[in-house]
């Protein structure tokens, strides 16, 4: 049976390569799709090679959950709309963590029954992976809830964190008394704890940073899968689980950057400095598209905004169509992405890449905010707390402190949106208000049509 552990061994190491190269291709937009599927094959390969291990046990079982499992994923994410997509990777997520502390559990209580472990290194990373998919799994659930609109985006209540703190503190105490005694009801006092600790802490934390909580949770499911891996003394679960770990890392990182936030402030605060906010005084100012469609036609300079509104209205197909017949009128036309405009980290381009929008015309936030001052419309449809203007100009904001696209300091400002209703982090924008700013009423995608009509009437009819 040597040469098969053998077979497996260099399976794994062909499955991890086909990791690291699938994650290096994801770092681009155009390469990203075979990264995803190398990646994907590399798993395949793993999860085969796993069957073959030696001493495996309830194949039957592996067999059923894997097909079971796959069925199901493979029919969710067929149907999934893209405007449930930041829901379906925050419950995956946490399935993974789930699975993490599930290995955990399994592997203490195999422990407490043999009334010992291998070495107190590997009895104490199954804890801490355990406590960290734990976390992962029901603050993933959370996250979720609050993406469908299940829950309110915050919910606080007094000495939350010193609650918060208290859990933290049990679940760590019940670990390292688990590791000592071994004794079923520690274990499962630790593990309860530890849930409920993914739970407070998710809970007051506001829409604004979710997107940030879906990175650090997969950072955590990432950690948790490798620290198991090392419980089981399966390198394709250490190396995938480190991988997934440190990408995470990065993203939340970069997330917090572009929110000007730390991940303590995301955590254990929340935006803003609180006290009154400042009132925002005018009123919105209505616009019909025949006049939205003349102003974009006859312009040099044309920026395209996209948040969530537009996926939900599933507008980026029209709107890519709109911005073709403004290309073909000679009018340069760029879309503008903010870091979290969306749910998720990627929203937007991945709605873009799906009309078709090529990515030479897709600029991030730090390089288009300049040009805003010599656009000539900025055409806003479906975003809203990313280009509030009190995030720079109001101390008592929930989003002061973020850092916004200066959509307002365009010399005209169209946004298409349903009705006034307020953004995800339910506050007013100040940006409807604003004198060079006009709202053209409706659903995104009937506007977005309504535009593409206009333009061909402009055109005598086009093609």
């Amino acid at each position: 049976m040597v040469w098969l552990s053998f077979v497996v061994k260099a399976s794994y190491l062909v499955a991890a390569t086909l990791f690291l190269l699938g994650l290096q291709r994801m770092a681009s937009p155009k390469t990203a799709r075979s990264g995803i599927q190398w990646a994907g094959i590399g798993m395949l390969i793993a999860t085969v090679a796993t069957f073959f291990l030696p001493g495996l046990h309830n194949l039957g079982l592996i067999v059923a959950a894997a097909a079971i499992g796959t069925a199901l994923a493979w029919i969710w994410g067929k149907k999934v709309a893209i405007t449930d997509m930041p829901q379906m990777v925050a419950l995956f997520n946490g399935m993974g963590g789930g699975s993490a502390a599930a290995i955990g559990a399994v592997e203490l209580f195999k422990y407490s029954a043999l009334g010992s472990a291998p070495s107190v290194v590997t009895l104490s990373l199954a804890v801490i992976g355990a406590l960290i998919g734990a976390v992962s799994l029901t603050g993933s659930v959370i996250a979720w809830a609050k993406l469908d609109g299940r829950m309110d985006k915050r919910y606080t209540f007094g000495g939350q964190q010193v609650l918060n703190a208290l859990v933290a503190l049990a679940a760590v105490a019940m670990g390292a008394l688990a590791i000592h005694s071994l004794s079923v009801p520690d274990i499962v006092i630790f593990f309860a704890a530890a849930l409920l600790l993914g739970v407070l802490m998710t809970l007051p934390i506001g829409g604004a940073d979710m997107p940030v909580v879906i990175s650090l949770y997969n950072a955590f499911t990432g950690l948790a899968v490798a620290f198991e891996g090392y419980v089981l003394g399966n390198e394709a679960l250490i190396i995938a689980g480190m991988m997934v770990g440190a990408a995470g890392i990065l993203l939340t990182r970069l997330m917090a950057k572009a929110m000007n936030r730390s991940i303590k402030s995301v955590l254990f605060s929340n935006f803003g400095g609180g006290g009154q906010a400042q009132e925002i005084t005018g009123s919105q100012k209505p616009i019909e598209a025949g006049d939205v469609a003349a102003m974009m036609a006859y312009a040099e300079r044309v920026v395209i905004v996209p948040g969530y509104g537009m996926a939900v209205a599933q507008a980026q197909h029209k709107i890519w169509e709109l911005t073709q017949r403004l290309l073909e009128r000679g009018v340069k036309v760029k879309f503008a992405i903010h870091p979290v405009a969306g749910r998720m980290p990627g929203h937007m381009n991945v709605l873009l890449a799906e009309a078709g929008v090529p990515y030479d015309l897709i600029a991030d936030m730090d390089d288009i905010n300049p040009e805003f001052p010599n656009t000539d419309v900025s055409l806003v449809i479906g975003a809203n707390d990313v280009v509030n203007p009190v995030a720079k100009t109001d101390p008592a904001s929930p989003i002061y402190g973020m850092p916004i696209l200066d959509v307002v300091n365009s010399r005209n400002t169209i946004v298409i949106k349903r009705g006034k209703g307020t953004g995800f982090a339910g506050i007013e924008n100040a940006l409807f208000y604003a004198e060079n700013t006009r709202m053209l009423y409706g659903d995104g995608s009937e506007m977005a049509n309504a535009l593409v009509s206009e333009l061909k009437a402009l055109d005598g009819g086009g093609h």
